[in-house]
């Protein structure tokens, strides 16, 4: 698998990155140290995690991972603070004290001293940026964590948090939402990381699996629409519109001999600006395919089409 620069850092990470937001819940430790294994072995580094998954289950299971076969050196640890935990589940908390107390928990968590990326995981606007702008300088400064940056921010206060950084550290990284069903982010976040030497962690590649191609004809038993906790997030994604793009991607598929997860990933990868993709699977057996695509070159008239097929709607004002 090859390695691309974050951004214009000095961080150099595997062109996918594997995602253990169903660790501990969905998927059991077995699966997990599969997973890991063969990503491993495919020549990926990073792994993406964050405190709010499981309820800091995903960090533990890595932790235990780590203990076992699988040496720290030999991987990139992302992972997020930011949500609080509440006896409702959550809520964005992003001030300078939960941040690092996140921190120390994580590194508990998962038996290390270290993360090499440290995200926001949500933007707060009830946290003045430049507070919490002191917690990833804190974290940066006392070794806790080699790179920051954020996730889920709007394009603005992306902006913001890293202008205001300057190198004091620098903010590298954003991690957002993008694929061919959810391409908000070309509209301003990416122009922005682009003028800001920013690298793009992408999450949900795969369209929260839709692009997979597994509901073209029902929902799975065993899939995440199937999932009583995961099934509100897929639904946006179950409709016409994703299902017209779906059948485009069978059809290049098709033509080029793989599967419409290759191509999806292959899609976001060719995209300007994106340092690599967070992929998730329950099992090792749905990892697979998706380490294939990090091989894969589309043609640009299948990118273009694609591009034809998904464009997001512009109006005042990013419109030319």
């Amino acid at each position: 698998m090859r390695e691309q620069t974050v951004g214009t850092s000095g961080l150099r990470t595997s062109a996918l990155t594997l995602g253990t937001m169903t660790w501990s819940r969905d998927t059991n430790a077995d699966e997990a140290g599969q997973q890991l294994d063969l990503f491993l072995n495919a020549g990926g580094t990073m792994i993406d995690t964050a405190a709010a998954y499981a309820a800091g289950g995903a960090e533990e299971l890595l932790g235990s991972l780590l203990g076992g076969t699988v040496s720290r050196s030999s991987l990139q640890i992302c992972t997020k603070a930011g949500i609080r935990r509440t006896p409702d589940g959550g809520v964005v908390d992003a001030s300078r004290a939960t941040m690092l107390d996140t921190l120390d928990s994580s590194l508990a968590r998962m038996g290390t001293d270290y993360v090499d990326v440290w995200l926001v995981h949500a933007f707060d606007a009830s946290t003045p940026l430049d507070e919490t702008l002191h917690a990833l300088e804190i974290a940066v400064n006392s070794g806790r964590a080699r790179y920051v940056g954020v996730s889920n921010f709007p394009g603005w206060a992306m902006a913001a948090i890293a202008s205001r950084a300057g190198r004091r550290p620098s903010v590298d990284v954003t991690q957002v939402e993008y694929s061919l069903l959810q391409r908000g982010i070309e509209r301003e976040v990416i122009p922005a990381a682009l003028a800001l030497d920013m690298g793009v962690m992408a999450w949900s590649p795969l369209g929260r699996g839709v692009l997979t191609g597994k509901y073209r004809h029902s929902i799975p038993g065993d899939s995440r629409a199937a999932s009583e906790h995961l099934a509100g997030f897929v639904e946006p994604y179950l409709n016409e519109g994703s299902a017209t793009v779906v059948e485009a991607l069978a059809t290049a598929a098709d033509g080029l001999g793989c599967s419409t997860q290759e191509v999806a990933l292959a899609w976001v990868l060719a995209q300007p600006g994106i340092a690599t993709a967070v992929v998730g699977a329950r099992t090792a057996e749905q990892l697979t395919p998706s380490l294939a695509a990090a091989k894969l070159d589309l043609p640009s008239a299948i990118v273009e089409a694609l591009d034809e097929v998904t464009a997001p709607s512009l109006g005042y004002p990013e419109r030319r």
